[in-house]
């Protein structure tokens, strides 16, 4: 049965990331007056390279390899942001140590919160009183507060944002390959077979959305002995070459396993560790 015009103009406002770039429905986003706020950041935020790193999973490490990429490209001497799409588990702004920090309001939208070396860093933390309150939210509220991370935002001229996302292939994931000038994707992973099988999610994810796979970082990789200096793979066989030409990916890197690590994001030092994904920066 065809649509009626009143059904073509109306669309479900849980399904509205009010990014009318991405859908051709007539609303009241669509049709309200021009923001002259928003005109002003669209002419102000000149962002030439979006990268999100994602796995399909919860667990492997996506906020450290989005803190030490970001940390790397500011370290080359790129203007270089963050937005941190995992809405109900933010970690970024503690990695940068910004956890005391909030982002303020202007007339032209949100104020980012800048790190030690320049580095834009947006995230729900920033917004929260308390950084261990819970988000409670349905999933139209955490894909629009995404959405509006992005659009408004002050970013203003960047050469790189990082977009560090939640686990899985669902909402947030989908909104931001769709409504995001997303240029390339940094899958990150682990050895164990189970990790490999969901990161081939987001990978496919990927492929079907026609967003590149830039790289991708094997965390957990191999731990180095302090005693023999010995290489052991604790939790199996590395499997990045293989996933690597499964799905003709050009970068790829591995961290190891070092309480010294884990240690240095956990005091908010992130950007003091950028040489461990230096060599991808340079080439993405």
């Amino acid at each position: 049965m065809a649509k009626t015009d009143t059904e073509e103009k109306v669309k479900e406002p849980e399904e509205c990331t009010h990014d009318c770039s991405s859908c051709s429905a007539s609303c009241s986003s669509r049709d309200a007056e021009p923001d002259p706020a928003a005109l002003a950041r669209k002419e102000m935020n000149k962002i030439k390279k979006t990268i999100a790193v994602m796995s399909g999973k919860g667990g492997v490490g996506k906020s450290l390899v989005t803190a030490l990429l970001a940390s790397a490209t500011a370290a080359l001497g790129k203007t270089t942001a963050v937005l941190d799409a995992d809405i109900t588990g933010p970690s970024i702004p503690r990695a940068f140590g910004l956890n005391k920090a909030r982002a303020e309001g202007s007339p032209l939208g949100i104020l980012p919160v800048e790190t030690a070396t320049g580095i834009k860093v947006m995230s729900l933390n920033l917004l929260m009183e308390n950084e261990t309150d819970p988000v409670i939210w349905r999933g139209a509220l955490i894909t629009g507060c995404a959405n509006q991370f992005y659009t408004d935002v002050v970013w203003g001229d960047l050469d790189y944002m990082f977009v560090d996302m939640p686990p899985g292939t669902g909402d947030v994931p989908l909104t931001v390959l769709q409504s995001f000038h997303i240029d390339g994707i940094v899958l990150v992973t682990s050895p164990q077979e189970l990790v490999g099988m969901i990161v081939e999610k987001a990978a496919k994810m990927a492929k079907m959305m026609n967003v590149p796979i830039l790289g991708i970082v094997e965390n957990m990789s191999y731990f180095v002995c302090p005693d023999c200096g010995k290489r052991h793979e604790i939790f199996g066989k590395s499997r990045l070459a293989e996933t690597a030409e499964k799905f003709s990916v050009p970068l790829t890197a591995s961290l190891p396993i070092d309480p010294k690590i884990a240690e240095t994001v956990d005091e908010g030092r992130a950007e003091s560790l950028f040489e461990l994904l230096l060599p991808m920066a340079k080439q993405l």
